[in-house]
C-alpha cells in the first residue's frame, strides 16, 4: 500500500530563497527559444517568458525550469551552495589538452610530390628534386625539440609533399627518436600522411614494425579524386585504392583514415563521395572546406567557392549520413564529432583548430624541410608564398625558449583566447568553438579578425547551431546515432535515459 503521510517537498523549502545569476552568455536560437551557456559547458534552453523572468530574478523558485537552471549552474540561492572546487574541476577538464604543452610534432620531410593537386598549400616539387628534402642533421634537432616538451606523449606526424618519397629519413626520425626516448619514457604515436601512390610492401613492413599509423586524402570516386588529385604517369584514384587495401590489410582498418578536400567540382557529389567512402571499406569522413592558404589562393577562382556555398553541402553531406546510421549503417562524420565530443561530455579533445587558446603553437609545432619553425601548417603556407612573420625561428640557429617564447608565438598567443576576443567573449557558442589567429591573420591582415566577416566565424557557428538544432529535435534516434559517434560504438549499443537530461 501506497504511504500518504509523506509532505511534499514544497513544505521544507523557503518560501523565497535568494536568486544570483551566475555568468552566462546567450542568443535567441529561433523564435521559441533563448539558448544560455556557461564556462563550464553546461547549457540550457529557455522560453522568452521564462527567459525573462530568469533575468529578472523572477522565476518560481520551486518550478523544474528553475530547479534544472540551478543544477547546470545558470543560477544559485541560499537553498544550495554553488561549489567552486567542482566548477574549477571541470574547467580544468576543458582545458586539459594545455597539459603539457605542444603534442602534435609535424615534420615536412620532403616538398616533392607526384602529384598536382590544384588546392595544394604549398610549392610542391618534382621527384628528382632533392634539395627540397630535410636533412639529417635539422631531423634530429627536430626530433630533440619534440622530446623536450614537458608532455609524456606526443604525435610525430611525416608530411611533405609526399612523405613516402623521403622514406629513409621518414626511417631514420622513427630510429632516432625511439633511441632518444628511451631513457625519456615518453609514449609517441607516429603518422605517416601520404597519397599512397607509391606504397610498397617495403613501407608496410616498417609501419607495422613500428606502429606507424596512415593519413591518406580521398576526394570521392574516381572521377573526382582524378580531376582533384592528378597524376600524370597514372589514374591516381586506381594507385590509392590498391594501396589502401593494401593497408587495411596489413596494418588493420584502425591504423588508416583519410580526408577528402571540397573543391567546386566536388559539391555536386555528396552522396557519391560519402559512398565511396563506405565502398572502401572507411567508417569516417571529414568535410574539409579548402583553405585560403599558400598556393591554393592562386587557384581559388577556378576550384572556390564561398562559404555559404560549403556550408549547404555539408549539411546536404551530413542529412545523407544520418540517413545511413538510421538504417543501422555506423558512419560518422569527423568535424560533426568533434563539436560533439565539447557539447555533450566534459572531456577536452586535441583537435587543434577548435580550441581556445588556439592550437597554434600551443599544441602543434611544424618543423619544415629547411629547418624553419612554425606555429601551424597554415603559417607555413604563408611563408611558401612570401610572408614569413609567423615563422617561430629555425632548428639549427634557435633555442627551445627562443623557438616556443619568443615576440611571434606571444603575438599569437596574445590573439588565441576566444574568451577575450571581440565578437567571441560574448558568444553563447563560444565553449564548442575555438580561435584561430592565422586564419584571420591570412584572410583578414590582422591577428585578432573580424568576427562579423570571418568565414572561420560563419562555419563553426553555423555548423555549431545545426547539431544543436538536430539533438534537440525531439527525434531520439539522432540523440543515439551523435552519442554513438562519440563513443565510437554502434546506435544499438546506445541506451537513453526515458527522460533526456539534455
Amino acid at each position: 500500500m501506497a504511504r500518504t503521510d509523506f509532505v511534499d517537498i514544497t513544505a521544507f523549502l523557503p518560501e523565497n530563497p535568494r536568486t544570483g545569476l551566475l555568468p552566462f552568455r546567450f542568443a535567441r536560437f529561433d523564435q521559441n527559444r533563448y539558448f544560455l551557456s556557461n564556462d563550464v559547458g553546461d547549457y540550457a534552453f529557455l522560453t522568452p517568458t521564462d527567459f525573462e523572468a530568469f533575468v529578472a530574478k523572477k522565476l518560481d523558485p520551486n518550478s523544474a525550469v528553475y530547479f534544472d537552471l540551478r543544477a547546470k549552474n545558470f543560477l544559485s540561492d541560499d537553498r544550495a551552495s554553488v561549489h567552486p572546487r567542482i566548477l574549477a574541476s571541470r574547467y580544468r577538464t576543458k582545458k586539459a589538452f594545455l597539459d603539457g604543452f605542444t603534442k602534435l610534432h609535424i615534420f615536412v620531410v620532403s616538398l616533392r610530390c607526384d602529384h598536382s593537386c590544384p588546392y595544394c598549400q604549398v610549392s610542391r616539387q618534382s621527384e628528382d628534386r632533392h634539395k627540397f628534402d630535410m636533412s639529417v642533421e635539422v631531423a634530429h634537432r627536430g626530433v630533440d625539440l619534440m622530446l623536450s616538451v614537458p608532455s609524456p606523449t606526443v604525435t610525430c606526424e611525416f608530411q611533405g609533399g609526399e612523405s613516402l618519397l623521403n622514406f629513409p629519413l621518414l626511417k631514420e626520425i622513427v630510429r632516432y627518436a625511439k633511441e632518444r626516448n628511451a631513457a625519456l619514457g615518453k609514449t609517441i604515436t607516429f603518422v605517416a600522411c601520404t597519397n599512397l601512390s607509391t606504397l610498397t610492401n617495403e613501407h608496410l613492413d616498417f609501419f607495422k614494425e613500428h606502429d606507424v599509423q596512415v593519413s591518406t586524402s580521398l576526394d570521392g570516386p574516381a572521377h573526382l579524386h582524378d580531376k582533384n588529385r592528378p597524376l600524370s604517369r597514372a589514374s591516381s584514384h586506381a594507385l590509392f585504392e590498391r594501396s589502401l587495401r593494401m593497408v587495411q590489410e596489413a596494418l588493420g582498418h584502425d591504423k588508416v583514415s583519410a580526408l577528402m578536400t571540397t573543391t567546386k567540382e566536388s559539391l555536386s557529389y555528396p552522396k557519391e563521395i560519402i559512398d565511396e567512402y563506405r565502398r572502401l571499406g572507411l567508417t569516417s569522413m571529414f568535410l574539409r572546406p579548402l583553405n585560403p592558404f599558400g598556393f591554393a589562393v592562386k587557384t581559388s577562382k577556378a576550384i572556390g567557392y564561398d562559404m555559404d556555398r560549403f556550408l549547404q553541402f555539408y549539411k546536404e553531406a551530413l542529412d545523407y549520413i544520418l540517413a545511413l546510421n538510421r538504417q543501422g549503417t555506423y558512419f560518422s562524420e569527423s568535424y560533426a564529432t568533434i563539436i560533439l565530443e565539447k557539447i555533450l561530455t566534459p572531456f577536452a579533445n586535441g583537435y587543434v583548430d577548435l580550441q581556445s587558446p588556439a592550437g597554434a603553437g600551443l599544441s602543434v609545432v611544424v618543423y619544415n624541410y629547411d629547418g624553419d619553425v612554425y606555429a601551424s601548417d597554415e603559417s607555413r603556407m604563408l611563408a611558401e608564398m612570401g610572408d614569413t612573420n609567423l615563422k617561430l625561428g629555425n632548428v639549427l640557429k634557435n633555442t627551445y625558449d627562443e623557438i616556443f617564447f619568443g615576440e611571434e608565438m606571444q603575438a599569437l598567443a596574445a590573439a588565441s583566447c576566444n574568451e577575450a576576443l571581440p565578437g567571441c567573449s560574448d558568444c553563447a557558442y563560444q565553449h564548442y568553438c575555438g580561435a584561430d589567429p592565422v586564419y584571420n591573420y591570412a584572410t583578414q591582415g590582422d591577428l585578432f579578425g573580424h568576427r562579423p566577416t570571418s568565414g572561420y566565424c560563419n562555419r563553426n557557428m553555423t555548423i555549431i547551431k545545426y547539431l544543436i538544432s538536430l539533438l534537440h529535435g525531439g527525434d531520439r534516434d539522432i540523440e543515439r546515432i551523435f552519442w554513438s559517434w562519440v563513443n565510437r560504438t554502434s546506435k544499438a549499443q546506445v541506451e537513453l535515459p526515458e527522460a533526456t537530461w539534455l
